[in-house]
C-alpha cells in the first residue's frame, strides 16, 4: 500500500523511538533514570483539579472551535500583565503547543518553501514542516560557543523567494539558550525587512534563571502582523497531560486561514480547557519556587557533567535542558547499549539522542539532549550512569 513522501519524510521522536527497548530493560528488572523526555515531577497545580472535579453539566458538549471564551479570556489576561493587550480573535487554543504549530504550518506554507531555524531545534518541527511540505533552512551553531543564534548576517544569508518564516524557540529546546532584548529585536526586524512570519515558540517563558525578566515577541507592536507565539500550560503549569496550547498572533488573514483547521478538528477537549483556565489564576509564587527547583537540578547535572572527561556543555540559561557533545562516536547506538547490555547496581538511564535536533546531515551524532526533570538526587545518579556507560561503551 502506498505511503506519503511527506510521511517517509519525518522520523521517530529521539525522545520516544527507544520506549520499545526501555520497556524490554524494565522486563528484566532494570531502573531506567529517564532524562529524554520534558516530562515535570513538580506537582501541577490543584486548580486544574478542583475546577474539573466541580464541573458540572448535563451534557459534556463540544467547546467552541476557537477556544472556551474563559481561556482565552484568561490567556489575554496572563499578555495583559506582561503589558501586551489582545483581542480575542488573537487567540485559538489548540490541543497542545504541537498543535499550534502543525496549523501554523499548513496555513503558511506551500510545497517547497522554507523555514529558517536554529539548529539543534526541537525534533517535531521538522515533523509538522515536512508535514505542510516544506523545507527547513537551519541556522549552524557550535556547543563550544553555548549554541546561540541570533546573528542577523546568518540569518539574511539563509533567506531567498521561497523563504516564509523564522522559528525560534525563546528559552530553547535544547539548549537553554535565552536571547537578549537585542538580539530579539534583531530578529524582529529581519522579519520586517523581509515581509516573514517570525515564529516564537515561548512554552518555557517561565523558566529562566538569571533574573531575566518574561519576554514575548508579542511586545514588539510594530511587527504585529509578522510576530506569531506558540504557548501552552504543559511546562509553565507542569500539565503536559491536559494538551493545551495556544496559537496568538493580531495578524487577523492568519488566523482566520487557521480558524480553517480548528474547525476542521473540531474543538480543544472541554474539561482540559476549563481546567486550564483556573491555572492562570494561581498564585505567581508558584513559578519562583518552581524556577528555583530547575536552577537547582541544572547546577547538579553541570556540576556532575564536568567530572566526566570528555564532555562538552555550556551551561544553559533557560527552559529545562541542556545539549551535551560526548566522547562517543554515535549518540543512538551508545542509547542502544546503555537499554541493551549495560546497566550499573541494575540502573541505567535515557536521554535524547542529538542528530535528530539537527537538520544539516551527520551533525549531533555524538550529542545529547538532557531534560533535567528529575530531583537532585536522581539526576546525581543519572549523570553517575551516564559517565560509567560512556567507559564501558568505548571499552567494547
Amino acid at each position: 500500500m502506498h505511503i506519503s513522501q511527506k510521511a517517509q519524510r519525518c522520523g521517530l521522536s529521539p525522545m520516544r523511538k527507544f520506549h520499545p527497548m526501555a520497556v524490554e530493560a524494565k522486563a528484566r528488572g532494570t531502573k531506567i533514570y529517564h532524562l529524554n523526555i520534558g516530562q515535570p515531577d513538580i506537582p501541577t497545580p490543584p486548580a486544574f483539579f478542583d475546577v474539573v472535579k466541580n464541573f458540572a453539566s448535563p451534557v459534556l458538549a463540544y467547546a467552541e472551535s476557537p477556544g472556551v471564551p474563559t481561556l482565552i479570556d484568561a490567556v489575554r489576561g496572563y499578555y495583559a500583565r506582561l503589558g501586551v493587550p489582545l483581542e480575542q480573535d488573537d487567540v485559538l487554543i489548540s490541543t497542545g503547543g504541537s498543535e499550534a504549530l502543525m496549523m501554523l504550518m499548513l496555513s503558511i506554507l506551500d510545497p517547497g518553501d522554507e523555514v529558517i531555524i536554529p539548529e539543534p531545534f526541537y525534533p517535531n518541527y521538522s515533523t509538522f514542516i515536512y508535514a505542510a511540505g516544506g523545507v527547513i533552512r537551519p541556522v549552524p551553531t557550535r556547543p563550544e560557543e553555548g549554541y546561540r543564534y541570533a546573528d542577523r548576517a546568518k540569518f539574511e544569508a539563509l533567506i531567498n523567494e521561497r523563504t516564509r518564516a523564522l522559528l525560534i524557540t525563546n528559552p530553547g529546546n535544547p539548549t537553554g539558550v535565552i536571547l537578549r532584548p537585542e538580539e530579539m529585536a534583531m530578529l524582529k526586524d529581519v522579519a520586517r525587512a523581509h515581509n516573514l512570519y517570525l515564529i516564537s515558540d515561548e512554552v518555557y517563558r517561565e523558566f529562566t534563571y538569571g533574573g531575566e525578566g518574561l519576554r514575548t515577541m508579542l511586545s514588539f507592536g510594530d511587527a504585529a502582523d509578522n510576530v506569531v507565539v506558540v504557548d501552552s500550560i504543559s511546562k509553565r503549569f507542569s500539565a503536559c497531560g491536559a494538551r493545551v496550547g495556544a496559537l496568538i498572533s493580531r495578524n487577523r488573514e492568519l488566523m482566520q486561514q487557521c480558524m480553517k483547521f480548528c474547525q476542521g478538528r473540531l474543538a480543544v477537549a472541554t474539561m482540559d480547557q476549563v481546567g486550564a483556565a483556573a491555572l492562570y489564576g494561581i498564585d505567581p509564587g508558584y513559578f519562583d519556587e518552581t524556577r528555583e527547583e530547575y536552577k537547582r537540578r541544572r547546577d547538579t547535572v553541570m556540576r556532575c557533567l564536568k567530572q566526566i572527561p570528555g564532555v562538552i556543555c555550556e551551561e544553559p540559561h533557560g527552559a529545562f535542558y541542556l545539549m551535551a557533545a560526548l566522547p562517543i562516536d554515535d549518540a543512538d547506538a551508545f542509547q542502544a547499549f546503555l537499554l541493551q547490555e549495560f546497566s550499573d547496581r541494575g540502573e541505567t538511564v535515557m536521554f535524547a539522542p542529538g542528530a535528530s535536533f539537527y537538520a544539516t546531515p551527520g551533525k549531533g551524532r555524538n550529542e545529547i539532549r538532557i531534560a533535567y526533570v528529575l530531583n537532585c538526587a536522581d539526576l546525581e545518579r543519572a549523570i553517575e550512569l551516564l559517565g560509567k556507560g560512556i567507559e564501558a561503551y568505548n571499552r567494547r
